[in-house]
């Protein structure tokens, strides 16, 4: 199982190009079940969750191929109204995202239920009743939902909490649905947003993603488009972090602050300075971090996939940070590792109270979900000695090639095959 091979302290600077956003490039892969005609999409990342959402497609009757850094899909066929099977969904819960393109445009899906981080029941029973109320049929049996309609009718749903992949899909369902569909209560994320002009350009009718109220007037068809995912706020989170944790200074190029206002208010009150130019985004910390706390929350408030990062900062923090996490009850799973480098940090239900500054030192730790892993390798960034991260399988689902944007920000990071059986001297 391959994993990092750390070698630490480090100081984080340099430039670095931000990703296109994987939560971004997820529902519009799905979207292409939406038409006939064919979905032109560039800035897709190269992580392993892309890889799948394809496979997934090409089973369901889609076909894509790559030209430079644009990726054509095309149904060459009416896309099968087929399973996604387990085997191909077990790892990413977004593969939910072909649900409600399915039944709308060809009136019946049979979807494994999906897999993905193990950070906390995450259920997707909005999704369901969201089908329920625009006239689908739905049944759940065997580890598999199946929904059925002859076609979708407009109505008003409201969920009972903001879900980003619940919005994404019932918006995409909506578009081809008789009538107007009003959601209310929609998670406001720039990624649900993104969506909706890449909708817009193939000719649905939206009116106020990003909001809490998203009003969708159905059409008979969608058509052709072309579109670029906008850039990965939590990649770019992650690299802003990185250079905070241990001093540094960096550019991240392509970065929008509009969607990390909260994250960059928490740096700016830490101690970092912060430019926003054309280029991107700028932040050099000059002097000693100052503990600031965090309450996680759907947009706009702070992103709890920046939770896990944010918490291994502020381990070198002078004083106590509180972080409280409101989103995933699971979300804390990287603590026991961060002990194990030194870090001093107790728990209390939904609270995690972190002292600092704690000196870090090397250690072999394992990830457990995506945004841990990226916590696990900052620590190893600024520790001292020799840090092995495994199972960054869990990595790969969201960051395009880290191990190299860190080594041209100058830390000391490799990818090896398998976890080493004993410590290497220097990389």
């Amino acid at each position: 199982m391959e994993c990092f091979r750390i070698i630490g302290p480090t100081r984080i600077r340099g430039e670095v190009t931000a990703s296109g956003a994987k939560n971004a490039a997820l529902p519009a892969l799905a979207a292409s079940l939406l038409t006939e005609g064919a979905l032109e999409l560039s800035g897709l990342p190269a992580v392993r969750d892309i890889r799948t959402m394809r496979q997934l497609l090409a089973h369901l009757g889609v076909e894509s191929e790559e030209r430079g850094e644009v990726v054509r899909l095309q149904s060459r066929e009416r896309a099968r109204p087929d399973e996604a099977p387990y085997e191909l969904v077990k790892t990413m819960r977004a593969s939910i995202l072909v649900l409600g393109p399915l039944v709308s445009r060809l009136g019946q899906a049979r979807v494994s239920l999906p897999g993905g981080c193990a950070i906390g029941v995450r259920p997707i029973d909005q999704h369901l009743a969201g089908l329920e109320a625009l006239g689908a049929e739905v049944h759940l049996e065997h580890g598999y939902v199946s929904a059925r309609a002859r076609r979708l009718t407009g109505a008003v749903f409201r969920f009972t909490q903001p879900t980003v992949t619940g919005t994404e899909n019932l918006m995409m369902a909506g578009c081809l649905a008789k009538g107007t569909t009003v959601l209310e209560n929609c998670a406001q994320e720039p990624e649900v947003r993104d969506l909706a002009t890449l909708l817009g350009k193939m000719g649905a009718r939206i009116q106020g993603a990003g909001s809490e109220r998203i009003e969708i007037e159905g059409v008979e068809t969608l058509t052709s488009a072309s579109h670029r995912v906008i850039p990965d706020r939590i990649e770019i989170g992650t690299y802003l972090l990185a250079a905070a944790m241990t001093g540094g200074e960096i550019l991240v190029r392509g970065a929008q602050s509009a969607d990390l206002a909260p994250l960059l208010e928490k740096l700016t009150e830490s101690g970092c300075e912060l430019e926003v130019s054309n280029d991107g985004l700028q932040l050099h910390r000059p002097g000693e971090l100052k503990p600031r706390d965090i309450l996680t929350a759907p947009h706009p408030g702070f992103p709890t996939d920046l939770q896990a990062q944010y918490m291994a900062v502020m381990t070198q923090a002078t004083g106590q940070a509180t972080i409280c996490e409101t989103v995933f009850e699971n979300r804390f799973q990287h603590v026991p590792e961060l002990a194990r480098m030194g870090a001093d940090i107790q728990i209390q239900g939904a609270f995690a109270h972190v002292h600092g500054p704690t000196p870090l030192s090397g250690a072999r730790v394992m990830a457990t979900d995506l945004r841990a892993s990226a916590c696990l390798v900052l620590a190893g960034i600024a520790a001292a000695g020799e840090t092995v991260v495994g199972r960054i399988y869990h990595l790969d689902r969201g960051y395009e090639r880290m191990e190299l944007k860190l080594q041209q920000l100058g830390a000391r990071v490799e990818r090896l095959p398998a976890e080493p059986t004993r410590a290497a001297a220097t990389l």
